[in-house]
């Protein structure tokens, strides 16, 4: 068996999403390589054109373009001509609309799917632009949280994201 180094930050970051994902480190390695390529063919194949997304919730799908590097425009359904500049906040739109008694914190990321016509999900984030970091703490000073970033409705509203609610 063939041997990488890494450093400890990433050798701890893979054992957690094995962990978490249920498998060994070798298989999120090896998805984490899937996951790239696909993603570098599909911005090699759209290049700059628009990419057509999709979202369901609350059973109604809304289709949708996103235009690199973030901006998602709203084509169909009540939410239709309405342009944002970011995939989040599409997304909070979204749910806003079909569901205003709830929080509305959602990643647009993976909110969003790929309308590739061939039936598999693939989320937005897949082709996401790469992100430039300057290193540990590049957000320092620059993060502003909501005033409810901890309270229990929104911790709620997560753990129901995430299937964990009781």
């Amino acid at each position: 068996m063939a041997t990488i180094e890494v450093d400890e930050d990433t050798k701890q970051a893979v054992a957690f999403a094995a962990h978490m994902a249920n498998l060994s480190e070798n298989a999120i390695i090896r998805r984490l390589i899937a996951a790239s390529t696909v993603a570098s063919e599909e911005r090699t194949r759209t290049g700059n054109q628009d990419v057509s997304v999709y979202a369901d919730y609350e059973g109604h799908r809304v289709h949708a373009r996103f235009v690199e590097p973030a901006r998602v425009e709203i084509i169909d359904g009540p939410l239709a001509g309405q342009s944002f500049k970011t995939p989040t906040g599409a997304a909070r739109a979204v749910v806003r609309h079909y569901n205003p008694g709830i929080n509305d914190n959602r990643n647009g990321w993976t909110f969003w799917q790929l309308d590739t016509g061939s039936g598999a999900r693939r989320s937005l984030q897949s082709i996401r632009p790469g992100t430039v970091r300057s290193g540990r703490g590049s957000l320092q000073g620059r993060l502003v949280a909501a005033d409810d970033w901890d309270s229990p409705e929104v911790n709620e509203s997560i753990a129901d994201d995430f299937g964990m609610t009781q």
